[in-house]
């Protein structure tokens, strides 16, 4: 295919699935709008004036960047997921995969589609926060950077799990049993500092402490780790990722009847 030919293919593929989720919004993009209002109130508003200062900050300031960065999170993945899953199913991928499209602008037309889904209802979310607290934003750069890559990271996982999925159930596995685990210990409502040293330690393997720490140092100035290292580990799970959305695409397994 030619560069223009390629161009074409990656814009038929994102649009379609920009199609997909603006088509439903009442059932993509307003659910979680409301669910982390739902959190603004209970966390931030009820709990959080108990609570007091979290990092010198009130703990409804603390917990909004967590939130907003959960809801990226979990709505690039499960766009990715659902909709490539879809494609698998009804066998429409296989039409794909038989065309000269390569196999990177596929991969890239339904990342591309994720994380334009995720950065919507994660301003959708930044828009409800401001009615419960202001933000001022003291690393525009940090933010925008480690939000976009995160919403890539998160939409590769997407991928790589409907490869794997035999069935809508299998879809729904890893963010109950992975995601929501590792993001509510991922720093979201507390920090790390709280902790005993021990469990400080086990939780600087949960790779969602990086992401929502940076987001937050980006925002407010505060983190609990180191702000480079994050972004060197988010980079190298892209990487590697990447690296094995390809691999599954070119082998074809999983993909074809």
């Amino acid at each position: 295919m030619t560069l223009q030919q390629q161009w074409v293919a990656l814009q038929t593929i994102f649009f379609k699935e920009i199609h997909r989720f603006s088509r439903i919004w009442v059932q993509t993009l307003l659910p979680p709008v409301i669910t982390m209002s739902l959190y603004f109130v209970i966390f931030g508003t009820l709990i959080g004036g108990r609570i007091g200062e979290m990092g010198g900050f009130s703990y409804m300031e603390f917990v909004v960047p967590g939130l907003i960065m959960m809801s990226v999170i979990t709505n690039s993945y499960s766009n990715v997921v659902s909709s490539f899953y879809s494609a698998k199913f009804q066998h429409s991928i296989e039409e794909i995969l038989v065309s000269p499209t390569p196999n990177y602008i596929i991969l890239l037309g339904y990342v591309m589609g994720g994380v334009a889904r995720g950065l919507a209802v994660g301003f959708l979310v930044t828009l409800m926060s401001l009615l419960f607290t202001k933000l001022q934003v003291q690393n525009l750069a940090i933010t925008i950077t480690i939000v976009f890559l995160t919403s890539v990271l998160f939409s590769l996982m997407g991928f790589i799990n409907a490869v794997f999925a035999n069935s809508f159930d299998d879809i729904s596995i890893v963010p109950t049993f992975v995601l929501t685990p590792l993001t509510y210990l991922g720093g979201v409502f507390y920090s790390i500092n709280l902790l005993p040293d021990f469990w400080q330690g086990v939780s600087l393997l949960n790779p969602i402490l990086y992401m929502v720490n940076v987001f937050r140092y980006g925002i407010l100035g505060i983190s609990d780790i180191q702000v480079h290292y994050a972004f060197m580990g988010v980079l190298a799970f892209i990487v590697v990722l990447a690296a094995i959305s390809m691999h599954l695409l070119e082998a074809g397994k999983r993909l074809r009847a």
